[in-house]
């Protein structure tokens, strides 16, 4: 996981190791370091906040008698990594949910297509119900065939309704009646998925557009897969644009080799990572921690 980053910060770390850490030595390293990372796909504006954090941390530092160079460059990488990583404002999605106080509390997913929003959807309805929350999902993506299909079987394997209308139909008032059913009965949370879009379709993001302005959500989550590398920020700001992203869930992030879109994306929208997709069972959606994802970097698997 992430071995590309890890190769590129690790590369960086042996090269200032070898010199007085000096700014000249450091501004240098951090020259090739920048070419480096945008080739591991982190946005350019992320890697000038890595790059400056990294300065601060590293230009005037004193190597005592006794401590080992290495060691002080590494803690420094490691410490700007996780300034970057977190987030301005961090989110307690359960905290969240019981806190308000009406039901039931509304999540819309956002995402390309391809990007797993619907098995995401499906996972964080497991990870709520095993929270003590009730779920209902509704099935708002009525364009894509099968698409259906594919919430309502995910919806029974993990044991929560949904509420359909028939392709075709308007997505909104799908959205519209789950809120409603999911208010009639006390439901704590209800998950609306949407069709995939992407930035030629006009339709269907005027679409999304819509369901958000309809439904009024709650939040609003944007599902990215980690392996779309540096596209997927492009993306986000799209979707930020249209309707204002509350959080993101990178998919595939356990096949990710290169770890650019994880360390770019909060940056690039202002929106903190809430979870993270890490396997295909229902039980592989973790809850992102700016610490683990530095472990993983690093090479404490």
């Amino acid at each position: 996981m992430f071995g590309k980053l890890r190769e590129k910060l690790g590369s960086f770390v042996d090269k200032v190791a070898q010199t007085e850490i000096s700014e000249k030595d450091v501004e240098k390293a951090l020259w090739d370091l920048e070419l480096e990372l945008l080739e591991a796909d982190v946005a350019f504006e992320a890697v000038e906040e890595l790059k400056e954090k990294i300065k601060e941390q590293l230009v005037g530092q004193k190597v005592k008698i006794g401590m080992k160079k290495k060691k002080i460059v590494e803690d420094a990488v490691r410490n700007a990594v996780l300034e970057v990583l977190t987030p301005e404002r961090k989110i307690d999605l359960l905290e969240m949910i019981k806190s308000k106080g009406e039901k039931p509390f509304v999540i819309a997913f956002v995402g390309f297509n391809g990007s797993g929003k619907t098995t995401t959807i499906a996972k964080l309805a497991h990870w709520l119900r095993k929270n003590g929350l009730t779920v209902v999902i509704a099935a708002s993506d009525t364009f894509r065939a099968g698409a259906i299909d594919q919430v309502e079987e995910h919806a029974r394997r993990v044991g929560v309704r949904i509420i359909k209308h028939s392709y075709g139909a308007d997505p909104a008032a799908v959205a519209y009646d789950a809120i409603e059913h999911a208010r009639a009965r006390g439901i704590d949370v209800v998950l609306i998925d949407t069709a995939g879009r992407n930035e030629k379709n006009r339709n269907l993001m005027d679409e999304m557009r819509k369901i958000v302005r309809v439904t009024k959500p709650d939040m609003v989550i944007f599902v990215g897969d980690a392996l779309a590398g540096n596209a997927i920020i492009e993306q986000a700001r799209q979707f930020n644009d249209a309707v204002r992203i509350d959080g993101v869930i990178l998919t595939k992030l356990d096949a990710d080799a290169r770890g650019g879109a994880a360390l770019s994306i909060s940056h690039a929208i202002g929106a903190p990572i809430l979870f993270v997709g890490v396997g295909q069972g229902y039980d592989d959606l973790k809850p992102f921690d700016e610490r683990w994802f530095v472990e993983r970097i690093f090479g404490e698997e």
